[in-house]
């Protein structure tokens, strides 16, 4: 088979390092990719919203399945304008797409189909917004309705920090549009997991759940950022909690949106908040997470590629995966001064020393070739990924990797895991 990844992150890296594992596949693109990815895949360059350029590329090149990585391009359509020109892709469409394009719309979802979340309010106007902060008190949870790169969700422990994301969002538009409408709720308490499923708009697969740490300082201090790090198995979800999951949770959502005219295909991944009434709803995404693909990646023992197409094809329902028993923990290395403002194209030494540590995989989340240079070109620059017979195993193996990395412009937190280590 001949497949076109698209994206440019750590989560196509990983996905790219997986598919060429692959016995079917015969030759591999990514679009537009990095210097990472470029060892495993061919690098075209073009751009992910390019639409018609990926239509082309994919056409050009006899392309049988495309594996769309990031969120983006698929609320654009870029599935819907594929599967038009004749051509398989592993994802969903637009309408299905909106369970993570829109906040509202997927609150609405749960809420007519009695899916558990927290309860919520939307708002397309700022003074409305802010007297129902100053009505609810905090601590409150004030969401950007579109998409924002992860960074449009702000967990208010006082009422003037709801009110600052109001006015950030409605007033300064530091959101753009994602931000004109807003989604605000209460504060669920528990603990986070990540759970994914891959669906065929009927079938729901189930994979490996994982543990993400969003925000950038050790301990979970400061902003959010798209993600820090990431470990798997998580013990948030054991089996039976994974199977409340799925009984109370993903099967529901896919038979609701089938039942509603937008079936699901592709893959889902569930933001959760395990507390003691059992597991509620956080977020919706409609791809897999970065960096909890990397985890799943390094702790699949299956080829891939074959789910990939019984996803698209509609055919899940045959289908099994088997799971290495290790964990794996990823470390996101960052540029300093993310998420706010950082230098780019700052040079990167070491990338040999660190992926010779045994168990160790370096995808490139953010990086250009540059000669023989290596150079950051992004906020979320690599994703030191190990796997270990513990997450504690994994945690020392990733860090002797980062350790092993000379990037004085670099950082990363130095914690990841540390829940799943301190349960031991």
């Amino acid at each position: 088979m001949r497949i076109l990844v698209v994206g440019s992150g750590g989560r196509e890296h990983a996905l790219c390092w997986a598919i060429a594992a692959s016995p079917l596949c015969d030759a591999l693109f990514c679009a537009p990719g990095n210097a990472g990815i470029a060892g495993v895949a061919r690098c075209v360059a073009v751009d992910v919203m390019d639409l018609d350029g990926i239509v082309a590329l994919a056409r050009d090149e006899r392309i049988d399945l495309v594996v769309v990585g990031p969120e983006a391009p698929l609320v654009a359509g870029l599935v819907d304008r594929l599967e038009a020109a004749g051509i398989k892709a592993f994802g969903p469409t637009a309408a299905a797409a909106a369970l993570e394009g829109s906040k509202a719309f997927m609150k609405d979802l749960c809420a007519r189909h009695g899916i558990p979340t927290a309860s919520y309010r939307r708002f397309t106007d700022a003074a409305a917004a802010r007297a129902w902060v100053r009505e609810k008190g905090a601590p409150i949870v004030v969401k950007a309705d579109g998409l924002a790169a992860g960074k449009g969700v702000t967990v208010a422990r006082s009422v003037d920090e709801a009110l600052a994301a109001v006015d950030a969002a409605m007033v300064d538009g530091v959101f753009g549009t994602a931000g004109a409408e807003l989604v605000i709720e209460d504060l669920l308490e528990g603990e986070e997991a990540s759970f994914f499923a891959l669906v065929d708009g009927r079938h729901v697969l189930p994979l490996a759940a994982a543990q993400d740490h969003k925000t950038v300082g050790d301990g979970d201090t400061g902003p959010n950022t798209g993600g820090m790090g990431a470990y798997s198995p998580t013990p948030a979800v054991d089996d039976a909690m994974a199977e409340r999951v799925m009984a109370e949770i993903v099967r529901p959502t896919v038979a609701a949106m089938a039942a509603e005219g937008r079936p699901v295909k592709g893959v889902l991944f569930f933001g959760l908040m395990i507390g003691p009434a059992g597991p509620k709803l956080i977020e919706i995404n409609v791809r897999f997470g970065d960096p909890e693909c990397q985890v799943l990646m390094a702790r699949l023992m299956s080829d891939l590629l074959p789910a990939l197409v019984a996803a698209a094809d509609g055919v899940l329902d045959d289908f099994d995966l088997r799971w290495y028993p290790h964990a794996a923990l990823c470390v996101v290395m960052a540029t300093r001064g993310y998420p706010g403002a950082y230098p780019k194209a700052t040079e990167i030494r070491g990338l040999e020393r660190a992926a010779a540590v045994p168990d160790v995989e370096v995808f490139h989340a953010a990086t250009r070739r540059e000669g023989d240079r290596i150079l950051s070109n992004g906020g979320r620059v690599l994703a030191i990924t190990a796997t270990g017979t513990t997450v504690a195993e994994a945690q020392r193996k990733a860090y002797a990797a980062v350790d092993a990395i000379d990037w004085p412009e670099g950082f990363c937190r130095r914690d990841i895991g540390w829940r799943a280590v301190e349960k031991r």
